[in-house]
């Protein structure tokens, strides 16, 4: 077994529970193993730390599957990690089958996230130990789950930095069909597993949504990067007055369209703007428009930390014209996505906005992924999807 030894003091993050190694820890490591082989991780005095998945091309050089010197990892290993996974989301969400089952290194699994879309499952393994097991990983979630079909989605943004090859295609049973239709709190969804967003939707949302719905009623919501109309569609159920909704890609409008259409709700209550949103917000100030509800979904501006300044000033930009476009008692519902800014910062952007606005704000919620997201809580990392619900 190869060893990865680490510069003295350096291992205080590994007892700390934290699932990565950077390759600027390391002091040496013996032998030449392949990317995504197993290594033993060991201080300085010897002491036995981990069992990390090797990635060579990656600052992240080794991702830690499991604590205990004595828990070998092999097939049976995995398939009990996966099978706890699902168990928490049968017992936490019983009945939702459009659902996180695995949440990477927050449920012991780096680099592995699966979606749950009724009959199908959507895999992601975005990190080399993930793709070394991924036939192992695939057995697991076809037991664990009695279903027969599997798609990868291995096509983020983060398979570079792995050093890892994109892949797409059906792992296990046929290719699914081109549009799947999920529930959510009594609306219908067509999604699209394979030329979707993300996995095909954000299920990460499905509290916030909610939360709108609630929010809506008899208001004027301006629903910003709306994709397929999630927040959009529950505005509407929620009694929104009307809703306008900013989309830069023609096809994610059609399928918001559809989704109306599906849930017999009143197309002509809302109208779309395809375009881009930094634009538009601006043109809506212009033509001094106004809202009592906003939704700031924009997609990732930072995927790590050495972008988060440009992502800042992006969310700096249109919060404060978000701000600016909100009516008196308004409400603002803003959200990041990017792993690479913490909630601390992401909190100071949307108070230096609100200041250049000129407006008086309070957030009275933050806001996160659902019950299906867990974050482990030594791994603060893995809380990427960050939110508040402000008031003006």
């Amino acid at each position: 077994m190869t060893t990865l030894m680490l510069k003295a003091g350096r291992e205080k993050s590994l007892l700390r529970r934290h699932p990565w190694i950077f390759s600027g820890a390391v002091a040496r490591c013996e032998g030449t193993p392949e990317p995504g082989a197993t290594l033993r991780i060991q201080a300085q005095d010897g002491r036995f730390l981990g069992w990390a998945a090797y990635s060579p091309a990656s600052q992240i050089i080794a991702r830690v599957w499991s604590w205990r010197e004595d828990e070998p990892l092999d097939a049976d290993w995995i398939a009990r990690r996966v099978h706890a996974a699902i168990d928490s989301r049968r017992r936490l969400l019983p009945g939702v089958h459009a659902v996180r089952l695995l949440n990477g290194e927050s449920d012991g699994l780096p680099g592995v996230v699966c979606d749950r879309y009724d009959e199908v499952l959507v895999v992601q393994l975005a990190s080399t130990g993930a793709a070394r097991w991924r036939e192992t990983i695939a057995d697991a979630l076809l037991a664990a789950t009695g279903l027969a079909t599997i798609y990868e989605r291995s096509d983020a943004e983060v398979m570079s930095l792995e050093g890892l090859e994109v892949r797409t295609g059906p792992l296990r049973g046929a290719a699914p069909p081109e549009t799947l239709d999920i529930a959510e709190a009594g609306l219908a969804f067509r999604l699209s597993v394979t030329a979707g967003h993300k996995t095909g939707f954000y299920l990460d949302q499905r509290d916030n949504r909610a939360l709108v719905r609630h929010h809506a009623k008899d208001r004027e919501v301006l629903d910003c990067f709306a994709y397929s109309g999630g927040f959009t569609l529950n505005a509407l159920a929620g009694g929104a007055a009307q809703v306008t909704a900013i989309e830069s890609a023609a096809s994610a409008i059609a399928l918001a369209r559809d989704n109306i259409a599906m849930n017999a709700l009143d197309s002509e209550r809302v109208e779309f703007i395809e375009g881009d949103v930094f634009k538009l917000l601006r043109k809506l100030r212009d033509q001094a428009r106004s809202f009592d509800l906003i939704v700031l979904d924009p997609p990732k501006f930072a995927p790590t930390a050495a972008h988060a300044g440009r992502a800042a000033r992006g969310y700096k930009d249109i919060n404060l014209l978000a701000f600016k476009l909100l009516k008196p008692g308004g409400l603002l519902f803003t959200f990041s996505c990017s792993g690479g800014v913490h909630r601390d910062l992401f909190q100071k952007i949307i108070a230096g906005a609100a200041s250049d606005a000129g407006v008086d704000a309070r957030f009275l919620a933050q806001l996160g992924a659902g019950l299906d997201h867990p974050i482990r809580l030594a791994f603060p990392e893995g809380e990427y999807l960050k939110g508040l619900m402000c008031e003006v």
